[in-house]
């Protein structure tokens, strides 16, 4: 075997490692898309859920206005996010003026017997344990594909051909604590 040879099969070889790098960050990448995704389609649930929810609770707490407002508000502002971090950031508002619905319609026992109101409740909390579901699920797609382009020698595939890492679509400090209504 000659040197030309060698020098071939080492280029090959590279190269062929190379690809395979470049394949599996465009794997990892689609996952995340892909994840990405599955909480889009949890969030247009929701805003669908929100108007009928607002309107069962307009009809027995009528002197709630500036709630309903902010309810619909904070879904004007989420369903207009562009960026994964506006998205979190209006989400985490959306989240709380539904927190602070629901804190109220307790005031209303009529409305908390209403069967429609029960539905709309169930619906809303099936969907938000889906929304959290798939933000854990998109959040460990986000680490292992920022992972991947972090490690050497991927980080130099990466870097050379513009991957750019995934924002995490996490929950602030103040969307951890209860929330407080006052009358």
């Amino acid at each position: 075997m000659n040197y030309a040879s060698i020098i071939l099969i080492v280029l090959a070889a590279v190269i062929l490692w190379i690809v395979a790098i470049y394949n599996s960050l465009i794997v990892t990448r689609n996952r995340t898309k892909e994840a990405w995704s599955d909480i889009d389609v949890q969030l247009k649930r929701r805003y669908d859920l929100i108007p009928n929810l607002v309107e069962t609770v307009k009809g027995y707490a009528t002197h709630e206005r500036e709630l309903f407002e902010k309810v619909t508000q904070a879904r004007a502002a989420a369903m207009g996010a562009k960026t994964i971090e506006e998205k979190g950031k209006a989400e985490n508002m959306l989240s709380g003026t539904l927190k602070t619905l629901f804190a109220v319609a307790e005031n209303y026992p009529e409305l908390k017997a209403s069967e429609n109101f029960a539905k709309l409740q169930d619906e809303l909390s099936d969907t938000e344990n889906k929304i959290q579901a798939s933000r854990r699920f998109y959040n460990g797609n986000a680490r292992d594909f920022n992972i991947k382009q972090e490690i050497f020698p991927a980080n130099l595939i990466a870097q050379n051909f513009g991957f750019k890492k995934a924002d995490f679509f996490e929950i602030e400090e103040g969307e951890k604590e209860p929330v407080k209504v006052e009358f």
